[in-house]
């Protein structure tokens, strides 16, 4: 037997291999475009002050297993980082901290990038990429200019949300529960003109190709239900100013229940209206008050309902032509479908209690409830009723029926809509991408040449955003100064930045070819890496981060840049690390747990397994420190296998065989399902047995210790090196196993007397009936059934039971 110190000294060891990877180039990926590709990618983290907390490295360490494993199958691997640097973060730390943006970054990156190496990650350092660096967003900046030039980025004026913290204005994504879903503060209503991305003539595509797509489901789920496809009509509702209001219905067939209409408070036609309106001062009060409300507040559907009638004109019904009140109310926003509703109370809940506090007319027009008590909703199906023409028709023929007599009279047409707005995609703050272009009074927007990129951000002293909500650029006189690109004549440049998710929308891609001066990346090199095999992130990115690359991506593919139509094969997702009393992690509760004390504890490869051990990958887990204590006993015990060793041993002992063969599977089958615990679990039974035998061969060492490595890299390097491994074993091949010896040729049946368990037996898997029926009562405990009585029937279940019927 060998003789090896049995302590595990991490401290020495992790910080050893880091340092021969690092030297070796162990992880980069080579330009040999022949051998089989995977590019597998983590979202890149936004570099904060805080550092690196302990749900990082879950992620992180899962998709650098799957790196691993397909890197040791002959794969030729992109595992690569980098930084998503710009943004508000930053931005308000610097402001606060009266430390420039750039200056900050540099040091957040440093602190991430030495925690990262800590962890033992295979990442492609040499592809290391920062969206802040004029390198890159040259070609961010680049990618705008092509949307502009296909009409797919535009400048409208429109009503925003502001956040009135951060100064900001944000997309819809950004707006969670009503707030900021970066600082938490308030969000109003502001009327600002914006750069805009045409995302919604993508919308139907981003449905349509989900379904090719390896995306978890809730993942799917997730996006479908955002870009919110509808089928439906838009109906011409007259005004009695002679005005058309057009209504977007996905019921166009309860047109007859419609008594009253609403429009939104910022509708245009308020305005037009204004010397008609009696009641004009109540009108703006209400309106005023409805800005201070956020999208979430205003559609709460569990809130007193609100409105004010429009004195002075109506609207006609246009199937029945019967006059009706128009109301604003704030429950209808003018950013969703025409800002105009009709309302149909006997069916619609909302409606009802409008109608109610109101004291409207409810009709009912699909028969089966009793709507003057409660609205009726469960009208997917059922007949028509108070309905003219449609009376007594299902309710699908009814849609069918309506529709086409809309069309016929000129008064509507089928209409598909989508909830899904455009991107709102300029900000009003210094940390960005600048946008390049400039406005010329004789010639309007106008694009910068592209051999005038990267349109660098000036350096200034103050970037604190201003209180008129315009961006901290436009007191850069001499930078906003400049000259029309097209005739010459003076012209200013746009002071707004665009928002941090423009530099994370195509990132991908500068990975394939990250030094490239001449193009984002290079064809070939594009048409080699790309799609992305599997992409990991979280949750909260689904409707922002990964709807808007796939939105590029699909652009790119468009105009020729990308051969792929989505940038990624397959999307997982992770569950958070929680505290140790099943809440999330926050300061405030003090449950926060730093990633550098547990390695500087139990070593990286500890935190590594244990953060794949601690449950299902998808879903959340608490932390707790007994457990990771069990994984570190587990690494000793692999550490003190080197003791097992009989040099003199050859290959697989007949004993641990069979095992060796069904862990070999199950760790390979378990890695690409993201079963990464019962992987572990497996690999833990195996050194179970090799305990429980005395002595191992060298080769079952270097077998177990291959299967290790993906999850604890240190210390398998380690054994490795001191049983001679050849070269690296994080470059050594995966092993392989024989399917037939992972199937048992033993196995265990039940014994029956008169159709009761008497007792078990292990048996051959290709026994004979014979053999097995005399075995079975030859079974102890089975004697005291059968002795002294006769046997009736014998019966034999093969591989399940043995039933013996006496009398």
């Amino acid at each position: 037997m060998s003789n090896f110190d049995t302590r595990y000294e991490f401290s020495k060891i992790d910080t050893k291999w880091q340092k021969i990877w690092e030297e070796k180039k162990a992880f980069e990926a080579t330009s040999d475009y022949s051998k089989p590709k995977y590019f597998s990618l983590v979202e890149f983290p936004y570099p904060s002050g805080q550092g690196l907390h302990i749900g990082h490295p879950r992620p992180y360490t899962a998709l650098d297993i799957v790196s691993r494993k397909k890197r040791m199958q002959g794969y030729n691997v992109l595992f690569p980082i980098g930084w998503d640097a710009f943004g508000l973060p930053t931005e308000n730390y610097a402001i606060k901290n009266h430390i420039h943006p750039t200056i900050v970054t540099e040091r957040n990156v440093a602190r991430f990038k030495s925690q990262l190496q800590a962890l033992g990650l295979s990442f492609d350092w040499s592809r290391e990429i920062n969206t802040s660096s004029p390198e890159y967003y040259k070609w961010t900046q680049w990618i705008f200019l092509q949307l502009y030039k296909h009409g797919l980025a535009y400048k409208k004026e429109m009503n925003v949300n502001f956040c009135t913290s951060c100064k900001v204005v944000l997309a819809n994504e950004e707006v969670v529960n009503g707030v900021c879903e970066r600082c938490g503060s308030e969000v109003v209503h502001k009327v600002k003109s914006q750069w805009m991305l045409k995302i919604t003539e993508y919308a139907q595509r981003l449905i349509d190709d989900l379904a090719d797509l390896d995306f978890i489901e809730r993942v799917k789920t997730q996006e479908i239900n955002w870009i919110g496809r509808s089928e439906g009509a838009e109906v011409n509702f007259k005004s009695s100013e002679g005005d058309d209001i057009i209504v977007y219905t996905t019921r166009p067939d309860t047109l007859f229940g419609a008594t009253y209409m609403v429009i939104s408070p910022e509708h245009t036609l308020i305005e037009k209206w204004a010397d008609k309106l009696s009641n004009l001062d109540a009108i703006k009060d209400y309106q005023k008050e409805a800005a201070k409300k956020s999208d979430f507040e205003r559609t709460e559907l569990v809130k007193e309902k609100t409105g004010v009638r429009l004195e002075g004109v109506h609207a006609i019904n246009p199937v029945n032509g019967k006059e009706i009140p128009i109301y604003i109310s704030d429950y209808v926003l003018a950013t969703y479908g025409t800002g105009a509703i009709m309302a149909v109370p006997a069916h619609d809940t909302r409606d009802w209690e409008f109608a109610k506090k109101f004291e409207l007319p409810i009709i009912e027009v699909v028969a089966g409830g009793d709507v003057q008590n409660e609205a009726f909703t469960d009208v997917a199906t059922g007949t028509m009723v108070n309905s003219g023409f449609l009376d007594g028709l299902e309710v699908a023929d009814a849609k069918v029926k309506i529709i086409e007599w809309l069309e016929e009279q000129k008064l509507g047409h089928k209409q598909i809509n989508y909830k899904l707005r455009d991107w709102v995609f300029s900000r009003q703050r210094y940390w960005g991408e600048p946008v390049p272009m400039v406005y010329c009074e004789k010639c309007g927007w106008v694009p910068l040449p592209e051999d005038q990129l990267p349109l660098m951000l000036p350096d200034v002293d103050a970037y604190e955003p201003t209180d008129t909500g315009e961006s901290p650029l436009s007191k850069c006189t001499d930078w906003v100064n400049t000259t029309c690109p097209h005739c010459g004549a003076p012209a200013k440049r746009e002071t707004d930045t665009m928002p941090n998710w423009a530099g994370s929308s195509w990132y991908f891609m500068r990975y394939c070819d990250p030094h490239n001066d001449e193009a984002c990346a290079s064809k070939e090199a594009l048409d080699y890496w790309m799609p992305v095999d599997w992409y990991n992130g979280g949750m909260e990115h689904v409707t922002l981060h990964l709807l808007y690359s796939r939105f590029w991506a699909k652009f790119l593919y468009d105009i020729g840049v990308l051969s792929c139509k989505e940038p990624y094969l397959k999307r997982t997702a992770h569950g958070m690390i929680l505290g140790a009393n099943g809440e999330k992690m926050s300061k405030s509760r003090g449950n926060v747990i730093n990633p550098d004390d547990v390695i500087a504890e139990y070593g990286a490869d500890t935190l590594r397994l244990y953060e794949m051990f601690i449950g299902d990958f998808e879903k959340s887990a608490p932390w707790s420190t007994e457990s990771i204590r069990g994984c570190k006993r587990f690494l000793d015990r692999v550490a003190n296998l080197r003791n097992l060793v009989d040099m003199d041993a050859k290959g697989y002992s007949a004993e641990l065989e069979s095992s060796i063969h069904k862990t070999i599977k199950k760790v390979t089958e378990d890695i690409d399902a993201m079963k990464f615990n019962t992987a572990i679990a497996a690999m833990m039974s195996l050194v179970n047995e090799m305990y429980a035998k005395g002595s191992i061969s060298s080769c079952e060492l270097k077998t177990l210790i291959t299967l290790l490595n993906p999850f604890a890299p240190h210390l398998t390097e380690e054994i490795w090196s001191e049983f001679n491994g050849e070269g690296l074993l994080s470059l050594a091949q995966w092993p392989e196993y024989d399917e037939a010896k992972t199937v048992d040729n033993t196995i265990e049946i039940a014994i029956q007397v008169n159709g009761k368990l008497r007792g078990t037996m292990m048996i051959a898997k290709d026994e004979t009936k014979d053999n097995v029926i005399a075995g079975a009562k030859e079974n102890e405990n089975v004697k005291s059934f059968v002795d002294g009585k006769t046997v009736v029937k014998e019966i034999y279940v093969p591989g399940k039971l043995v039933n013996i019927v006496v009398k």
